[in-house]
């Protein structure tokens, strides 16, 4: 595709850079469409296909920590677009790019910029999507759940007999499991597979963002509430609405979604006509079953309408036949991807694979084989080559065998990682694995 065919969304709060970036591509491109707030992005996604998305990094927080951007990038690849993201920030940060990309974002431009190199960013991400389709690269490469251990035979014996089903489904796991694709994968072999499949991180949305996306709101209804607008759960209407990271939101988050659920319909924020929804839930937590049951943080009426089938997903110490079996095919998909085919795993580097323990599964064996291939010097990967991580070696090192209680363990954790990073949220986070909803939950919870 060229420039001039291209359909360009530019989200930004500056309406200086939105004023002047429209003259600039007006007669560049076929369309260009402009936009302050990123809350309305799903309502444009779906109502207009766009070819790239120009996202600013930060909008509403006066601390420019890039975690704005960073989750609506996130939040467009979970509706299943195309649309291919450029990250604009005016804050150029080397690890804050890489992160970006790490996240699925296709570049990412710091502003001020020059008129020539946003046109010729532009032409560039076109011209690579064109050649990626050609010779069979995607921005992001699939991934799919793969495994021939006996647990994970059993596993896809299961998925198969409730995948054409609308019974809702409840997957347990702990994180890095591939909760996620377990999923996609429900959703692919089920009846619906031709309808949406709306992906949201419900763990992450604070009060008000979780009722104005969930639920969608009429104009008016609050500040910046601009438009009418769609929620996501009218958006998986007659398709799957997955909800990820269930078992952290609050008990009046529960309250209002078990409504949603009971009556089969929903009522967008500022109105008082309910609309009725006909879909396939699927909820993902990495909370133990009998911690859900605790009524103190999860109601049990909620826990019986999303858990009409229950999904363990196994860890990858559990399944260990598996593990060289998933570092072949991630090395491979990653050899294709950064264009190094003929990539072998050395006899000491299987050794290694096979020694370790996987304290953050799959995940974490999917990233150690991507550094290894990107890191990679000649055609074999050697021992030394393969590097798993260090936030996972931090968490087992803070573990002592006479700490049986897993929540003092976690509160031990979080206070040594703030006390690490001088009380900075953002980083602890990042260092934790956690956005910072989360780990404000968790602070919350346990008084620090």
């Amino acid at each position: 595709m060229t420039l001039s065919n291209a359909s360009i969304l530019v989200v930004d709060d500056d309406k200086d850079i939105l004023t002047a970036v429209r003259f600039l591509l007006k007669p560049e491109v076929k369309n260009i469409v402009t936009e302050t707030n990123p809350k309305n992005l799903h309502h444009l996604l779906t109502q207009e296909k766009f070819d790239i998305i120009l996202l600013d990094m930060n909008f509403n927080s006066s601390i420019h920590t890039g975690n704005e951007g960073l989750y609506w990038l996130r939040e467009i690849q979970s509706w299943n677009t195309k649309t291919l993201v450029i990250m604009i920030t005016a804050y150029a940060e080397i690890d804050l790019a890489v992160k970006c990309l790490k996240e699925g974002a296709t570049d990412f431009l710091v502003k001020p910029w020059h008129n020539a190199q946003l046109i010729q960013t532009l032409k560039e991400t076109l011209e690579k999507q064109k050649s990626s389709n050609k010779i069979g690269i995607d921005v992001k490469p699939p991934i799919e759940i793969i495994g021939e251990s006996e647990i994970m035979q059993l596993l896809f014996h299961k998925l198969r007999k409730i995948a054409p089903t609308d019974a809702n489904v409840l997957i347990l796991g702990e994180n890095g499991t591939g909760k996620d694709l377990i999923a996609e994968t429900l959703f692919r072999w089920s009846l619906r597979n031709e309808k949406p499949f709306i992906k949201v991180d419900v763990g992450a949305l604070t009060e008000t963002l979780f009722e104005s996306e969930l639920f969608g709101h009429k104009k008016g209804a609050f500040t910046d509430a601009r438009e009418d607008r769609m929620g996501l759960i009218e958006a998986a209407n007659e398709g799957t609405l997955f909800l990820d990271e269930i078992g952290n939101i609050s008990l009046q988050q529960q309250a209002k979604l078990l409504t949603v659920l009971q009556n089969r319909q929903v009522t967008r924020l500022g109105t008082n006509t309910p609309i009725p929804v006909n879909l396939r839930l699927i909820t993902a937590t990495n909370l133990p079953l009998k911690e859900l049951a605790n009524e103190q943080r999860f109601r049990k009426d909620l826990i019986y309408r999303i858990n009409t089938v229950e999904i363990s997903v196994p860890p990858l110490r559990e399944r260990r036949n598996d593990i060289l079996l998933l570092a072949e095919n991630f090395l491979k998909i990653y050899a294709t991807k950064y264009l190094k085919i003929d990539l072998k795993l050395s006899e000491s580097a299987k050794t290694k694979l096979l020694r370790y323990n996987y304290p953050g599964n799959v995940r974490e064996l999917l990233y150690a084989m991507e550094r290894a291939v990107i890191m990679a010097d000649g055609n074999i990967l050697n021992e030394d080559d393969i590097v798993f991580s260090p936030i996972e070696q931090k968490m087992l090192n803070h573990y002592h065998p006479q700490t049986s209680n897993l929540e003092k363990l976690e509160q031990n954790t979080i206070l040594q990682v703030l006390e690490k990073h001088h009380g900075n949220i953002s980083k602890a986070a990042q260092e934790l694995g956690l956005t910072r909803a989360a780990l404000y939950r968790r602070m919350e919870k346990y008084g620090i």
